[in-house]
């Protein structure tokens, strides 16, 4: 049984109807976020759920880096919350933020680190600061982060530098960091906007697997319509700062795309065919 696209008018609540099954992994409520006098994001809502893969889409200045920083507790809101395993982020401290992981698409690596080091960064909140600062991690930490990335497909580069990876490789390796965290949640800001396409499609079609086997909650930004089709469960459509959309990636259609991108000789060039 399929679902409809959820089309969310401007002056209504944007939760969306869903029915995923499982925990819920993040819950984002009436978040609010103005700069002088200007609303970055206004009340945005939607939940997303263990092994759900949420893609968020939408022009440049809709609001997606200010909803993302404060997913990501980087970033106060005005109004609303944001919580994780029904915890509010801004009360998560230390060891109780490594359920929450980070894939940035400048990758964010050491660059004079190997693969191997960088992936054990994601253990430092399971080890004392001591040990972290010193790099001396335990036995089982280190095969974890070996077995991280043996699942990226990067166990035969483990030892080799970052800044010698290609772009596809290093981030896999923020993907296999991302893993040793044993998140709940991973948010990924544009992870493949500085990557080449079929370098892309292996970054989402990884994620999409780590949401499926781990039954962690991913919530990624694009920009390619063609991708957050192929990989994710749900496209959140943001216009304006607000939810204009929010349904199954299989019904995000040609009337979809111009409703949240315009006509279509404007910003978006990607044309989507109709859903049958």
């Amino acid at each position: 049984m399929t679902g409809h696209l959820h089309v969310v008018e401007k002056n209504l609540s944007p939760g969306a109807a869903q029915a995923q099954q499982g925990a819920c992994r993040l819950r984002v409520e009436t978040l609010a976020k103005t700069f002088a006098g200007h609303a970055a994001i206004a009340d945005v809502s939607f939940d997303v759920h263990d092994g759900e893969f949420v893609a968020v889409l939408g022009p440049s200045g809709a609001g997606k880096t200010t909803l993302f920083r404060c997913m990501t507790g980087l970033l106060a809101p005005d109004n609303g919350g944001v919580w994780i395993d029904r915890e509010d982020i801004a009360t998560l401290r230390d060891r109780s933020r490594r359920r929450l992981a980070v894939v940035f698409q400048q990758f964010n690596l050491v660059s004079r680190l190997s693969a191997l080091d960088n992936v054990l960064a994601g253990r430092l909140g399971y080890v004392p600061a001591w040990r972290g600062a010193l790099r001396c991690f335990t036995r089982a930490d280190r095969l974890l982060a070996l077995e991280c990335l043996d699942r990226v497909g990067l166990l035969a580069q483990a030892g080799q530098r970052a800044d010698t990876l290609s772009g596809g490789q290093q981030q896999r390796v923020a993907i296999a960091r991302a893993l040793a965290q044993q998140p709940s949640l991973i948010v990924a800001d544009e992870p493949v906007a500085s990557l080449d396409p079929n370098a892309g499609a292996g970054v989402l079609e990884l994620l999409r697997g780590i949401a499926r086997t781990d039954g962690v909650g991913i919530v990624c930004s694009l920009h390619q319509v063609h991708f957050a089709r192929a990989y994710a469960d749900r496209i959140i459509g943001l216009s304006h700062g607000r939810i204009v959309i929010d349904g199954p990636s299989s019904e995000f259609d040609q009337a979809a795309l111009e409703r949240l991108y315009g006509h279509r000789d404007s910003a978006e060039p990607e044309s989507v065919e109709p859903t049958t």
